[in-house]
């Protein structure tokens, strides 16, 4: 299913704007992280700014250390479209965040985990009551500790977490500041390989671990056309790197200042292929948000429908 039947969907919003040139839109400004493997292999390429430049728009990359921080991007206008996992929506939606979701990648439970070191005494996620757990707050794996500790009868407020981004987590965990840490790939095929860290629980039986596409509202009634080619050339780039990881990681490994077998790795892990947003889909966002408000890491209530675009059938499947 191609991205114009979704927007054809969202008749009222997205189909507006018949043509580019109805719009003042000249720079496609894409938020990513440097941990966004396909963004990062996607950029490297150029492919995108080819298949753009016909339609007049030229491409500018922003990149941000993780979701919450992406998603802050978004909502002051400095980029149009973003790519982050799960919980960074939720969390900036119920803070007022302007943006509609437009696409999502496909479930990769094993790209994320909790990890303890190597010679640590803890082998089950129970034991980790009372422990210090270093997560990146907001972020998909916000999510899977809170559905791996319910799990075992417990909840977050049994574990002490500790609230650090990628980096600051790596270096409280090696140091032995924190007991365990909840990290996505390719900084958990990294810490697995090069200090031994021990997998305790990935996302396998409890969590999806999706991944979304959002766009400011205001781009995406704008630029249909423009957002249909972003999608074409990312599934372009998901087949070719798909077709071969090894020669895929060879080229996103520098770029990530990690070694290619790390990177091979976590690739191993991804599910690639951008998709339209699904009923089933909505549903299972409107489940985290539900469960965020329930534990009072959101103040408010939210609805994922309000953030999609504009489809009544989107709307009412993910009440």
């Amino acid at each position: 299913m191609r991205f114009s039947s979704l927007f054809r969907l969202a008749a009222p919003l997205l189909v507006a704007a018949v043509s580019l040139h109805a719009s003042a839109q000249t720079t496609l400004r894409i938020g990513f992280q440097k941990s966004a493997s396909l963004l990062t292999f996607q950029k490297s390429s150029g492919s995108l700014e080819k298949r753009l430049a016909p339609l007049g728009v030229s491409v500018k990359w922003v990149e941000f250390p993780a979701g919450p921080q992406l998603l802050e991007g978004l909502n002051v206008g400095a980029v149009d479209v973003g790519f982050v996992g799960e919980a960074p929506p939720i969390f900036a939606q119920a803070a007022g965040a302007k943006f509609v979701y437009i696409g999502y990648d496909p479930a990769a439970p094993e790209a994320e985990a909790i990890v303890v070191p190597k010679d640590s005494p803890i082998k089950s996620v129970a034991e980790l009551k009372g422990k210090k757990v270093a997560l990146n707050k907001g972020s998909n794996v916000h999510y899977l500790l809170v559905k791996a500790l319910e799990k075992q009868g417990l909840k977050l407020g049994d574990v002490q977490a500790v609230y650090l981004p990628p980096a600051d987590a790596r270096a409280a965990f090696e140091r032995g500041a924190v007991d365990a840490w909840v990290i996505w790939d390719p900084f958990l095929a990294a810490v697995e390989k090069q200090s031994g860290a021990r997998l305790l629980q990935d996302g396998r039986g409890v969590v999806n671990n999706y991944a979304y596409y959002l766009a400011e509202r205001g781009f995406a009634e704008k630029s249909p056309k423009v957002i249909q080619a972003l999608f074409d050339d990312t599934q372009a780039q998901a087949t070719s790197l798909k077709g071969n990881i090894k020669a895929a990681a060879a080229v996103i490994a520098p770029l990530q200042g990690l070694e290619p077998d790390v990177v091979e790795k976590s690739l191993t892990r991804y599910q690639f292929g951008v998709k339209p947003l699904t009923p089933a889909v909505a549903a299972e966002q409107q489940k985290i948000a539900d469960t965020f408000h329930a534990l009072g890491l959101i103040p408010n209530a939210i609805r994922v429908a309000d953030a999609l675009p504009g489809t009544a059938k989107l709307a009412e499947a993910a009440k």
